[in-house]
């Protein structure tokens, strides 16, 4: 191999390890007169944990859309990993290590726990295709057995969906989404529902992730947001207007009044 092509290669990986995992630039999205977003910029490090708070119609939803590919910005850039996927549509973005939860679940309801996650995984693999019936031996369904006891639900993996509490069909939302071993997960309000102990149990679950691998989480919960997060960002009317630690956020006076119902100036 040649010195250029050797310093080509080192220079790419070079520029790999230390792009953001996630990086939007100007990110606006317009629905005719709308502005459901505004001028968005956001950075987010490679591992990084990050919450998205807000009131309703902040535009943390449609944020989460736009950085999916399930809406394309009408201005702005999405990069993911270094890598220009503003305009990538969503499969494009997955086979890229992106993936996500929703607020209303999708799961295959007559189909057993170990069946959802097992589909998850031959989802995103190179076999995906194939009709024949998974061996005892099965890699794909060695690893759907790991996050299905990942996601705390092991004594229930041959349990119909439909039969599940909604805590479990959450936590079932969140082993598919970590099929096929993803980069960055964005989780759209995964404590909505849940009791008390099944929302300690969510973020036990989110605690014990992979340390490679960073999310954001959309959350109206502040006590699970600031518990699994390492940085806060808060939305106000389709704009960021506040970002910082945990501990700054919930002490500061303006998102305070927001939760309240003080609004913001």
């Amino acid at each position: 191999m040649s010195a250029v092509a050797t310093r080509s290669i080192a220079e790419r990986l070079s520029s790999a390890g230390t792009a953001n995992a996630l990086e939007l630039r100007g990110v606006t999205k317009l629905f005719g007169a709308l502005a459901a977003l505004t001028d968005i910029s956001l950075s987010v490090s490679p591992g990084e944990r990050r919450a998205v708070l807000g009131s309703n119609g902040a535009g943390k939803t449609t944020l989460f859309n736009c950085i999916t590919g399930d809406f394309l910005p009408t201005s702005g850039t999405i990069r993911l990993f270094g890598e220009d996927v503003t305009r990538f549509p969503a499969h494009e973005r997955i086979r890229r290590g992106l993936r996500r939860t929703y607020q209303i679940s999708q799961l295959f309801p007559g189909l057993s726990v170990l069946d959802n996650v097992y589909l998850a995984c031959c989802g995103v693999s190179r076999s995906r295709f194939s009709f024949i019936r998974p061996r005892r031996d099965d890699a794909l369904l060695a690893t759907a057995e790991q996050l299905t006891e990942a996601v705390h639900l092991r004594d229930v993996r041959d349990i119909k969906v439909a039969v599940l509490s909604y805590g479990q069909q959450r936590q079932l939302e969140i082993a598919l989404a970590l099929a096929g071993a993803p980069r960055f997960v964005l989780f759209d309000e995964p404590a909505a529902g849940l009791s008390p102990t099944e929302r300690r149990e969510l973020v036990e679950i989110l605690t014990n992730l992979p340390g490679h691998m960073g999310f954001i989480i959309i959350e109206h919960d502040m006590d699970v947001a600031l518990r699994v997060a390492e940085r806060v960002t808060m939305m106000h009317n389709g704009r960021i207007f506040k970002e910082g630690l945990p501990e700054e956020i919930e002490a500061d006076p303006e998102v305070q009044a927001l939760y309240l119902g003080g609004g913001h100036a």
